[in-house]
């Protein structure tokens, strides 16, 4: 019976631990049912739905303000708010549209000097919070006026040309991107066939989750920054590196923003410092926070989550195009999605205060 008892226990454990595990990452997976609830319905719809032509065009819309969102997620998580990053992202878009264009090497140095432009601004905001002691939310919103600014001396008028063959293998599928550039036997390799029909955005955007946010998640600056998230104080009589951790912080939050920017020109091929959808994009970048189930207290959530939000915001929109929705109820409708997400959100939080008030 003891051996019994002995046996039972690690299924029992595992068990325990599994349902941990589920309810810390609620928020996520019913972010992800929702968006698996309106693709859905989108593609069914859809006249043309779950084909190549309709994945590769949503992968393109969703790109930049996943991006964006993953640049909103991680001053989330130290406990602050970005205001900037959809500025940065415009400076990056019309900064793009000068420099990503001319021979192979020429434009090898304009996207590094696109991407350094964005991190360097989003170090230039983890300067200004760590060593001006300015709310991140002060900080940012008085550096994106000034990312705004230069990219209006950048690009006064929407304007600028990028490389053709760029935009069109990085906006289209792996086997467009291997004819264009001759790779793969042009694309047609027997391997390579099986791969071919999928997004180029969406292999990037795998390749940034995978080789940028979670290497950086597991280094000690990583989980400083959930560390001060959750209790900056503690964090600090711990001895972490905050102030690092902070400047980390905001410096991935703008190579991230940058990289959102330089899609976004290649994908319209021009700049445009746009200040309302530099707007749009910030507030967006928040919501898809929020909805992919990242605390806006800090602490908890990661960039994976806050894809899967910005998936849902634009499977939402996909479908007004399908239902032909008013323009003038549209931002009910997401008004309502997101009203709904926050509510799932803090319930946990919600359950646990209640069960707090016992011990009182």
């Amino acid at each position: 019976m003891a051996d019994a008892a002995l046996s039972t226990a690690p299924r029992a454990a595992r068990g325990g631990s599994l349902a941990l595990r589920l309810r810390q990452n609620a928020g996520l997976l019913g972010a992800i049912g929702l968006f698996v609830l309106f693709y859905g319905v989108y593609n069914l719809y859809h006249p043309r739905g779950f084909s190549q032509q309709v994945l590769i065009q949503n992968a393109n819309e969703v790109f930049t303000i996943a991006l964006v969102a993953m640049a909103q997620t991680v001053p989330v998580i130290l406990g602050g708010l970005d205001l900037s990053v959809g500025a940065v992202m415009t400076l990056v878009n019309c900064l793009a549209s000068h420099l990503v264009t001319g021979s192979a090497g020429e434009i090898a140095l304009g996207i590094l000097a696109c991407l350094a432009a964005g991190t360097a601004f989003g170090f230039l905001n983890g300067c200004v919070v760590v060593f001006g002691r300015i709310q991140p939310i002060i900080a940012t919103l008085a550096t994106g006026a000034i990312a705004i600014g230069l990219a209006l001396f950048l690009r006064p008028k929407p304007g600028g040309k990028l490389d053709a063959d760029l935009s069109w293998a990085m906006t289209n599928s792996l086997g467009d991107f291997a004819e264009t550039y001759g790779l793969f036997d042009g694309g047609q390799a027997p391997w390579f066939q099986p791969i071919a029909g999928i997004p180029v955005p969406l292999v990037l955007l795998v390749l940034v989750a995978v080789c940028v946010w979670m290497p950086f998640r597991r280094t000690l600056t990583g989980r400083t920054v959930y560390a001060v998230g959750s209790a900056e104080g503690a964090a600090f009589m711990s001895g972490l590196p905050i102030a690092r951790a902070k400047l980390a912080a905001f410096t991935l939050a703008g190579f991230f923003a940058g990289v959102g920017g330089l899609f976004l020109a290649i994908q319209t091929s021009t700049g445009n410092a746009d200040i309302p959808q530099a707007g749009a994009y910030t507030l967006n970048s928040i919501a898809a926070v929020v909805i992919g189930g990242t605390s806006l207290l800090g602490g908890t959530g990661g960039a994976v989550a806050s894809v899967v939000g910005a998936l849902v915001l634009r499977a939402i929109s996909f479908n007004f195009r399908i239902f032909d929705i008013p323009p003038l109820m549209q931002p009910l409708v997401e008004g309502l999605v997101l009203l709904a997400a926050v509510s799932l959100g803090a319930l946990r939080a919600l359950r646990t205060r209640n069960r707090l008030e016992l011990f009182r």
